[in-house]
């Protein structure tokens, strides 16, 4: 109870008390609405939520607004993709609407199912060319099951090759497969370009000046959450992670007041119950957060200082404690082994270097993101398991630029033995690709045990989707861009174990590995040229077993990269020749993680990217070869 009340009348104490109550009288009068963003990758979702933020007053007029403005890290900035689920509000006509932006690429497909929890309707945007991709349809699934009652946003109207109507056919249609109800299958539509900052109920209006169409939409179309009266329960849908406070729990209160000066309890997903003492309550205003010492049912909010706080946990009433169903949570599909890195040239790059460096890291990282599972090996090795590539690749990716060195391995596909069969993950991959491009794509899926289950033509295009085992993922993407010329929109998602597929071909080319320390002369590669493409530019520091191009043939060669020209002071225009090295192929992170075969690492340094052999030298490499065959 407020102190003003304990006190005798005074003036002043009218004061307190209109500034006591006024918060409260407020919160009745605010209407509430929740609602998540859904969309398939660069279909145009964080754009469109730049827009709604200034068109809704939330910055000065003067004030300068950077593109994206939900990105707010660096790769996500860099990659042009969201990847961690955020929370902002705005408020528009009394109404306070709490939006999720939610990530679209697949591998962190996870955070989007469990922040439907959330909300109490979804936007679903899709690109006006493309139309709903695989993993459109993968969270629309689960939004309707969750009863959520969608509106749909057609964006990118302004493309040449938009066909709206076509679309929205498709929409419909996607709709009736996932069996919709009556009510959510009488969606609204709007059109409409974010990156313009315009929507309407028309895409044909001459009307394109603002987007407060769609959160009218919004306001008219979502229910307001449903006020439960009675104990308290909020469930946990969502982690952040501080290095001040460690681990905060974002969710939602779905019954009673959460209120910070109340006892509560923690119940966990196996039913086990513990105090809970909430330090800090926040609730999303705007870009941030506002501290408050209570949130009323319905409200998005973020706790503070409840140790071990996890995905689906419940904070309930003391007295009457009640568990929220647990959330799924995606189980990983690829593991890596990381390891100290131990080539020769260690520690010259990096600020952290050693496996209690490596350690403390990949733990902390397993603190806020649940889909990534961390166990230690031995004391130099530990396997990171994740729900894809990218998705550990992100993880390196940060770990590097705060100055960390290391060795990953190839990725391995993760099995189970399900009623005594080995089933491996089993992913819908979806190609968008010209015309003249799609036989040879479809002989490469093929070959790495895909089967094509669609095939649609609009325009010049052609959209293929497979059934392809994850392991045969691994490389493939690079494999298509060159076949379709660089113009191939890959995507994928995974769907269900099955039983395994066989066998599937490795990379048939070999390696070109350095036979000594040095740096390569551009001598040595020019007289090599002939022999594959190499991966390092001349004058490059290299070592012995480090991968310094790819081979044309099966099997590795050693070369000999140091080798420079014998000085003399004869000259002569015949014997003499002008060097021509062609440009060397840089392979990124995520081609690099792909590129390697088992018995190869890829050694990540702040400022470098190399690939090596996991046994350095020729003799060492051979011992092992002849110990594995016989």
């Amino acid at each position: 109870m407020p102190d003003f009340f304990k006190k005798p009348f005074q003036a002043s104490c009218v004061l307190e008390l209109v500034f006591y109550c006024w918060p409260k009288l407020l919160g009745n009068i605010m209407e509430l609405r929740n609602i998540a963003i859904i969309a398939h990758v660069d279909h145009g979702k964080t754009t469109l939520v730049d827009e709604i933020l200034k068109q809704a007053k939330l910055f000065r007029e003067n004030r300068k607004i950077k593109e994206c403005i939900l990105d707010s890290n660096d790769l996500e900035r860099e990659r042009g993709i969201t990847i961690l689920s955020k929370n902002i509000s705005v408020e528009y006509k009394k109404v306070k609407i709490n939006i999720i932006d939610t990530p679209g690429h697949c591998d962190f497909g996870g955070q989007v199912e469990r922040v439907l929890n959330l909300a109490d309707g979804v936007l679903l945007l899709v690109d006006a060319a493309e139309g709903p991709m695989p993993q459109t349809r993968f969270v629309l699934d689960k939004a309707l099951k969750l009863g959520l009652k969608p509106i749909v946003v057609i964006n990118k109207i302004d493309k040449q090759d938009a066909r709206p109507d076509e679309i929205l056919d498709k929409i419909f249609d996607l709709f009736v497969e996932l069996d919709a109800s009556d009510e959510q299958l009488d969606f609204p539509i709007l059109y409409g370009s974010g990156k313009d900052g315009w929507m309407n109920n028309d895409w044909q209006k001459e009307e394109r000046d603002s987007i407060l169409p769609l959160l009218e939409s919004v306001i008219k179309f979502i229910p307001p959450p449903v006020i439960r009266e009675g104990a308290l329960q909020m469930q946990v849908a969502s982690l952040d992670y501080s290095e001040y406070v460690g681990r905060i729990g974002i969710g939602r209160v779905y019954r009673g007041v959460l209120d910070i000066t109340r006892p509560m309890v923690m119940i966990k997903r196996d039913g086990r119950e513990s105090p809970a003492f909430i330090k800090q309550l926040f609730v999303f205003k705007g870009l941030g957060r506002e501290q408050v010492k209570r949130v009323d049912c319905g409200d998005l909010c973020a706790v503070v200082g409840i140790p071990g706080i996890d995905i689906s946990d419940t904070i309930a009433n003391a007295e009457k404690p009640e568990k929220i169903p647990n959330i799924s949570i995606d189980e990983p599909t690829i593991s890596m082994h990381f390891r100290v890195n131990d080539s020769p040239l260690y520690g010259k790059e990096g600020k952290y270097v050693s496996s209690r460096h490596l350690r403390e890291r990949l733990f902390k990282e397993a603190e806020k993101d649940v889909a990534l599972k961390v166990e230690e090996v031995n004391g130099e090795l530990f396997k990171v398991s994740g729900r894809g590539v990218l998705h550990i690749s992100i993880l390196i990716e940060n770990m590097r630029r705060e100055g960390y060195e290391m060795s990953v391995s190839q990725p391995h596909v993760i099995t189970k033995n399900i009623n005594g069969k080995k089933q491996e993950p089993i992913e819908i991959l979806s190609v968008d690709l010209p015309d003249e491009s799609a036989g040879k794509v479809i002989e490469l899926v093929g070959h790495r045990r895909g089967e094509m289950i669609n095939m649609e033509q609009y325009g010049k295009r052609k959209l293929l989707e497979f059934h392809i085992p994850t392991r045969g993922l691994i490389g493939l993407r690079s494999k298509i861009l060159t076949a379709s010329a660089g113009e191939g929109i890959v995507s994928h998602r995974f769907i269900h174990y099955a039983e395994f597929k066989g066998e599937i071909p490795q990379r048939i080319n070999g390696a070109i590995v350095s036979m000594d320390n040095g740096k390569a002369s551009a001598y040595a590669m020019d007289a090599l040229q002939k022999r594959g493409v190499f991966i390092i530019p001349p004058n490059t520091q290299t070592y012995e077993g480090m991968i310094v191009g790819e081979h044309c043939k099966e099997g590795d060669i050693v070369v000999n990269l140091q080798k420079t020209k014998q000085l003399t002071n004869v000259r002569a225009s015949g014997s003499d020749r002008a060097l021509k090295v062609a440009p060397f192929h840089k392979l990124s992170l995520e081609e690099s993680l792909e590129y390697i075969a088992n018995d190869e690492l890829v050694e990540i340094t702040p400022k470098n990217i190399r690939l090596r052999k996991l046994h350095l030298t020729e003799t060492e490499r051979k011992r092992v070869k002849k110990r594995n065959s016989s």
